[in-house]
């Protein structure tokens, strides 16, 4: 059992190197040929989103944006207001 996994790895690395070969092979211009395959192959895997799920999704962002926004603003509000405050004791007791 340990010979086989031995050999199982002995073939994934020379099936490494064989394929690091091959690309040595290659041009320049027959590898940016190959990477421009390879990305519109990938590229039609994608799932893309629909227009509804677009605007869906996008209104949900600006809500959880606004709402972070005011959260934001209210401690900054408040942080501004005990600053304030505490301004005003200090100044008073000169």
């Amino acid at each position: 059992m340990a010979n086989e996994e031995k050999k199982d790895q002995k073939e994934l690395v020379s099936s490494k190197i064989a394929v690091k070969r091959e690309d040595k092979k290659l041009n320049i211009f027959q590898r940016i040929g190959r990477w421009f395959r390879d990305m519109r192959s990938e590229l039609r895997k994608v799932v893309w989103s629909t227009p509804k799920q677009v605007v869906n999704n996008t209104a949900i962002a600006l809500l959880f944006m606004g709402v972070a926004a005011i959260v934001i603003w209210g401690f900054d509000f408040a942080a501004d207001r005990v600053i304030q405050a505490l301004i005003a004791v200090a100044g008073a007791g000169r």
